[in-house]
């Protein structure tokens, strides 16, 4: 985790984005200098200059992730200047965002797996995510195993973290949708293999929803895969997507395109940012991003009812980060105060 403060009014806001120690140089090198200063009530137009400022220094990847965090930390701002959670400071279409419970690793042995997947289902949670791919031939046992867990009823995605190949991917989707009624396949190829995308998308099962987008940086990214289309529903990681400005602009582009738009990981932002896309599907309530935002914030969110709702009563993202728990993890930079 990359964390950043900023301060503006004798308030801090705090943003943060999951990536290499790398990031937080480049936050401090290229991206403070451009913020301080600025508007506190203008997050966009800090975000406008700081991705003028990288572009020759690299704006996908880390330099998508840096400007991530600094907007989200400046956004927190403004909605604690203004006294306001931050999904009421956005132009929200809703209150609370639905989930998915993720996790299901490939290392997990059985009972751990089906009492991870089953225990979200027994929680109010009713779509739940495993891994698989990673050794195909363990995968049967592995769907079997969860499905027995979860039940009928309860909806089943399977992510391969583009691990196979065109064919066998097209192979894998016919599987899983008939023999395990998984609905969602994420990244049966890699992201980048557009044409692969929509191999499986256009000749896999009707009821098995084909989605990529977590490894979008640039606005071009979601614009290609929504082309054609490559994927039925796309994904966007508000922590790599140029921030809740970037995120913005790509709900645009799905409303635009009538396409859902799912949000990746880091619960506790992306369930403020997402009330703010209008085709929104559901949030990867994802177990790491979960277990290491408990450790450093207070106010973090529960799911009620398969949904997290942001507070209402809390400014901003309605979290502090708890800086004792925090020093042993510290890699780089100094402690806050």
């Amino acid at each position: 985790m990359v964390l950043v403060e900023a301060d503006g009014g004798g308030r801090t806001g705090i943003g943060y984005t999951y990536g290499d120690v790398s990031a937080a140089a480049f936050a401090e090198s290229a991206l403070a200098p451009v913020a301080a200063g600025g508007d506190a009530l203008a997050p966009a137009a800090a975000w406008r200059r700081m991705s003028a400022a990288i572009r020759n220094a690299g704006r996908p990847g880390a330099g998508a992730m840096a400007v991530s965090a600094v907007d989200i930390a400046l956004w927190d701002l403004k909605a604690k200047l203004l006294g306001l959670p931050l999904f009421r400071v956005l132009p929200s279409f809703h209150d609370r965002v639905p989930v998915y419970g993720s996790g299901g690793f490939t290392n997990y042995p059985l009972d751990r797996l089906a009492g991870q997947l089953g225990g979200w289902v027994e929680q109010g949670i009713g779509r739940v995510k495993l891994k698989v791919s990673r050794r195909p031939d363990e995968d049967p046992r592995r769907l079997t195993a969860v499905r027995d867990a979860i039940g009928a009823e309860a909806e089943l995605y399977a992510d391969a973290n583009g691990a196979l190949t065109r064919k066998d991917a097209l192979y894998w989707a016919r599987r899983l949708a008939e023999e395990w009624d998984v609905r969602w396949f994420e990244e049966p190829v890699s992201s980048d293999d557009l044409t692969g995308l929509r191999l499986v998308r256009d000749r896999g099962p009707g009821r098995l929803d084909v989605a990529a987008g977590e490894y979008g940086f640039v606005l071009k990214d979601f614009a290609d895969l929504l082309d054609g289309p490559a994927v039925d529903c796309l994904q966007a990681d508000v922590t790599r997507c140029f921030g809740v400005t970037g995120l913005l602009q790509v709900a645009g582009l799905a409303a635009a395109r009538q396409t859902d738009l799912s949000a990746h990981c880091a619960p506790a932002v992306s369930a403020h940012a997402f009330c703010a896309v209008e085709r929104l599907r559901h949030l990867e309530y994802f177990h790491d991003h979960v277990r290491v935002e408990g450790l450093l914030f207070d106010g973090t969110l529960r799911p009620d009812g398969g949904a997290l709702r942001p507070a209402a009563d809390r400014p901003g993202l309605g979290l502090d980060v708890r800086w004792d728990d925090a020093e042993p993890y510290r890699v780089w930079g100094r402690r806050a105060g």
